[in-house]
This record gives structure tokens, sequence and C-alpha cells, in this order.
């Protein structure tokens, strides 16, 4: 009744910013864009070699987790990643697998962590999309860099942007669910905790005694205890898989799960949601939600 599509819709070229905004933005649907990034310099140049010579030696911020999972609920715990700083080479040591760690090493700082940490890559790209900043009035808040191993993995959660996520090399593959899937899917409070490596190399886990707790979502999309949350069996999630040069319009409040092929580059640009009806709309879906699980 919402309208809401079966499968993610393609769409063959960038769209006019009225058209974009009518079509996708306005009724909150995904679709992913072909030839959006086909001009973008990094499809060519963003090989290893380049960006060794280009970004190197230069020390970045890397999460680094003993299961791939970076803020995600382990142990009855919201528990985010280790941030390590080290020189993007030898983070690229890791990743093709030239040295070898038990752990799981994933360049996913948010924060616009392309313009801040690497600089000297965003001419390779675009600052902004234009067509997507007309549309919506605004400026990106964030352009994000992510590169990283096949078994790190984004827990299902959703964001207050409107996200285009560009695919310059490798595959990412997206596990959606629309807003209106809120009554279906869990979250409950956790503590926040932090992953440290002791002095054996080993992982722990500290928690951060003076934070509030944090609402995640406890539930693996990918093979979910129904037994625990019968009610997920009723959500409807959308599976795609987003391609070198391709770009997914993931709509604000929108729940995804991600993973990636390994060494999966990807540049995606944050522009903040407009706190309008939809905004009104899931804030009633999630206090009716709330408010039936307490009667």
């Amino acid at each position: 009744e919402l309208g809401w599509p079966e499968s993610v819709s393609y769409l063959d070229r960038p769209p006019s910013p009225l058209e974009f905004y009518r079509e996708w933005v306005s009724p909150n649907k995904p679709c992913i864009i072909r030839n959006a990034i086909s001009h973008w310099p990094a499809l060519e140049k963003w090989t290893s070699a380049y960006l060794r010579e280009v970004v190197g030696p230069k020390v970045v911020s890397v999460a680094v987790t003993p299961n791939g999972y970076a803020d995600a609920v382990f142990q009855d715990r919201f528990v985010m990643p280790e941030e390590r700083q080290m020189p993007f080479r030898d983070f690229l040591d890791i990743v093709e697998k030239k040295v070898t760690s038990p752990n799981v090493f994933y360049v996913q700082k948010q924060c616009s962590n392309l313009t801040e940490e690497f600089p000297e890559l965003v001419c390779d790209v675009q600052p902004d999309i234009p067509w997507m900043s007309e549309a919506l009035g605004k400026k990106p808040d964030a352009v994000n860099f992510w590169l990283g191993e096949s078994a790190a993995v984004t827990s299902l959660h959703k964001d207050h942007y409107e996200n285009l996520y560009c695919v310059v090399s490798g595959e990412k593959y997206f596990l959606l669910h629309p807003p209106s899937d809120r009554p279906f899917i869990p979250y409950e409070l956790y503590q926040p905790a932090t992953y440290q490596v002791s002095e054996d190399g080993s992982f722990e886990i500290v928690d951060e005694k003076t934070a509030d707790k944090v609402p995640w979502i406890p539930l693996d999309p990918l093979n979910p205890n129904l037994e625990l949350y019968p009610e997920y069996a009723q959500a409807k999630p959308l599976q795609c898989t987003v391609k070198a040069g391709e770009m997914l319009y993931l709509p604000s409040l929108w729940f995804h799960h991600v993973q990636q092929s390994h060494g999966c580059i990807a540049v995606n640009y944050w522009y903040d949601m407009e706190y309008d009806l939809k905004y009104s709309y899931y804030q009633l879906l999630d206090c009716l939600t709330k408010a039936v699980k307490t009667l």
C-alpha cells in the first residue's frame, strides 16, 4: 500500500535535479544509477600501485576488529572497533595479503574522511554530486572513503542522510528495509564498548562506563533468529549488488546491512535529510512500535 518496490530500480543515466527529487527523493525510494560517475578519473586510476604512490606513507585511521563487525552488537554490548593509526601502505599490505593478520581491517571512518584524511584523492572524484546538490539545495555534510576486506560487515542500521553510494572498484552487497518495516525490526539498548588490543595481541571489550546506552539492532538479517525475533518474518528486505561504476541512492531512514568483495573501494556522499513529513511519519511509527511492545 505504501508503494515500496519489490526490487531496486536501475537508471541508465543521471537524472535531472527535478526528476530525481520528484521520482526518488520525495517518495523515498532507492535506485541504482549507471553512468553517473563514468567520468571520474578514480575508476581508472585507483589501483593499488597508485594509492601506494599517492597516499602510501601517510598515517590514516583504520577500524580493526577480531570478527569484521564494527559498530555492532556482540556479547550484549554495542562494540565499536579499535581505531588504529597506521601508514596506509601497511593497511594495503594486509588487504593484499602480503602480511597476514587474524584481525579484520577496514578504512571506514566517516566524518568526511575523504576530504579530511585523503585530500590527495579528492581530485579523482567530485567534491559533491551537482544534480543532487541542486535537487536538495545544499552541499553534502560529508564525503567518505571506504576500503577494506571482504570479512568487514556493516551491521543493520539506518542513517538520517540521503546517501549516494558510489562503487569505484569491486562490489557492494546491500540488504535494505524500508522505514515501514520498523515494527518488525528489533531495537534494544546496549552498553557501549570498544575493542582494545591486549599485550598478547588478543582483543578485549572495554566498556565506556560514562556513556549513555546505545539503541541498536541485534538481529543479523542474513541469519535471523526468528525464535527470538518472530516479527522479523513479516519484514520485506530488498537485496541488490552495486558494481564498479554504479551509484546507489540509499534514501534516508532506510535500514541497510552491507557486505563487500575483497578490497572494494567506494566513496559516498551524505546529504542531511529534510525533517519533514517523512521524518514525522517515521517517528510516529517508531513510537507506536515501542508502545505496542509495552502492552
